[in-house]
């Protein structure tokens, strides 16, 4: 297993508009985070422009279906992504 990092990038009223989409957001991560993908996630503050998730998976596969179906992503709050395999020297 790999670690990944995903990196979201905001909308401009991200705040805002994420309050109609939080619980199925919320619901969709937790089942990642219950198959033991998901490791950690949420929103950097000052500004709220950006989220980094944190996979452990096999693939960047695994990932990308998470942005596939994530209500925040399928309703245009994230304006762009990326992944980025994450080396991890310290820690699990």
């Amino acid at each position: 297993m790999k670690y990944y990092i995903l990196t979201y990038k905001t909308g401009d009223n991200f705040l805002e508009e994420r309050k109609k989409f939080r619980k199925e957001h919320l619901s969709h991560a937790t089942e990642y985070f219950n198959e033991g993908y998901l490791q950690q996630g949420g929103a950097l503050e000052n500004p709220a422009n950006e989220a980094l998730l944190i996979f452990k998976a096999d693939s960047e596969k695994i990932i990308e279906a998470f942005v596939k179906n994530d209500p925040y992503y399928n309703n245009g709050l994230i304006k762009s992504w990326t992944v980025r395999k994450w080396n991890v020297a310290i820690g699990s």
